[in-house]
């Protein structure tokens, strides 16, 4: 999952500006954190996108470049018809062949409201997606694991295979058994 969130903090109260500042990076907050702080980030963002790419198109194209053209597309959705100049700001690195201003922020997520708001969106929408995805594809429990790689999730491929919704080209201790 990629997201994007753009701000109008002209356009926030003092109040909700506040707020604003519990975000943080998506992964030093609880599962139940990161739920308060989604519909807070909804009503606060004057735009929101998500982008969410299929195992077989990363098996495809490579995660990393799968990745990159996941945050360029949430990018541009979430920039699309604003007229001059805005710098989006990416946690970590610049994005390749995207045609707007940008500032790589190393841990941006820890220091830019609007990166941690993206990686809040980002992760509630993908545990939420993976909660669904357990009632779909019962066995491998991706309610639980939310798509890690822990010894409860290695060891249901062991035992079921993968799923649909597994990457075939993931580098797996738990793939190596399996005739892939």
């Amino acid at each position: 999952m990629a997201a994007g969130v753009l701000f109008d903090y002209e356009a926030l109260s003092t109040r909700e500006l506040r707020l604003l500042g519990a975000l943080n990076d998506s992964k030093q907050h609880t599962p139940e954190a990161r739920e308060e702080l989604y519909p807070l980030v909804l009503r606060c963002a004057a735009r929101v996108t998500v982008i969410s790419r299929c195992a077989a198109g990363i098996d495809a194209r490579g995660l990393h470049n799968t990745n990159l053209a996941a945050l360029r597309d949430a990018l541009r959705s979430v920039t699309a018809g604003i007229g001059g100049e805005v710098l989006c700001l990416v946690d970590g690195f610049s994005v390749p062949e995207f045609e707007r201003p940008q500032r790589a922020i190393v841990d941006g997520d820890a220091t830019s409201a609007a990166i941690a708001a993206a990686s809040i969106v980002a992760k509630v929408t993908r545990d939420r997606y993976m909660r669904h995805a357990d009632d779909l594809h019962p066995g491998w429990g991706f309610a639980e694991h939310v798509g890690y790689s822990t010894p409860d999730h290695r060891e249901a491929i062991a035992s079921q295979g993968v799923s649909p919704l597994h990457r075939l080209s993931f580098q797996s201790l738990a793939y190596q058994q399996l005739a892939l």
